[in-house]
């Protein structure tokens, strides 16, 4: 090949050559733009709320036992008919009161062939309270005693399970006041970082969880609950 030819096929291949080193600047600089426009910030917003259940559900369980099915069903009744009595002088209005499922075991079974002694027929009836007047569930609570005096032999008694009933309507407050939180952290964290803050990438409202006010015991046997919900927002860095 003559030197007339050389020539201009290396300028070509020096215009390639200068062409592809300033697109490979190029690309880098794209992927630092792209990396640099996807800065984020993700957050959490904490919101609590103390409040007092609105509704109270107590099981009164009680037992009777013998060998003689007749006489533990009248023991049973007789019971039954203490119970409703007991609970009319606490002043709970028939509809607060509902009548439970009847239990009948029969120790001679074949299901409990293998047990030896004691009873035969084991008869178990339960009345359920459920009220708003959450004070007045208390009350009956202490006065249970009162039942065991007159013969009436309660079983398995748990207290009753109080119950707040009203979360929808505290729901949007917390999660704005949750929000507002969370955004306080992201300006914090774009302040600390020289980055102005941008708008909301993605957000994540979480799940409300309802505790014993005093952070101990069983949630339901609480009357005092707090409400607590997360937010997690992911906001832009300009």
């Amino acid at each position: 090949m003559d030197n007339a030819r050389l020539i201009p096929a290396a300028v070509v291949g020096g215009l390639l050559a200068i062409g592809l080193i300033g697109g490979g600047a190029l690309i880098g600089q794209g992927v630092v733009n792209a990396r640099a426009g996807d800065r984020s910030v993700t957050v959490r917003g904490l919101a609590e709320k103390d409040v007092e259940a609105d509704l109270a559900v107590l099981p009164i369980r009680f037992t009777a036992s013998g060998d003689v099915l007749s006489e533990v069903q009248a023991r049973i009744d007789s019971d039954l008919a203490t119970v409703r009595q007991f609970l009319k002088e606490q002043a709970y209005p028939d509809a607060s009161v509902d009548l439970g499922r009847l239990e009948v075991t029969d120790t001679r079974s074949r299901e409990y062939a293998s047990q030896t002694g004691g009873p035969r027929f084991i008869l178990a009836q339960t009345v359920i309270v459920r009220t708003n007047d959450v004070d007045r569930v208390q009350t009956t609570t202490r006065s249970l005693n009162d039942l065991v005096r007159q013969g009436v032999v309660l079983q398995d008694f748990q207290g009753p399970s109080y119950i707040f009933t009203k979360l929808n309507d505290v729901r949007p407050a917390m999660i704005a006041e949750a929000t507002a939180a969370a955004r306080t952290g992201a300006e914090q964290f774009a302040k600390d970082s020289g980055a102005p803050l941008g708008p909301i990438k993605s957000a994540g409202q979480g799940s409300f969880e309802i505790l014993p006010r005093d952070g101990s015991g069983d949630e339901s046997s609480a009357l005092n609950k707090k409400i607590r919900v997360v937010t997690t927002i992911s906001y832009r860095l300009r």
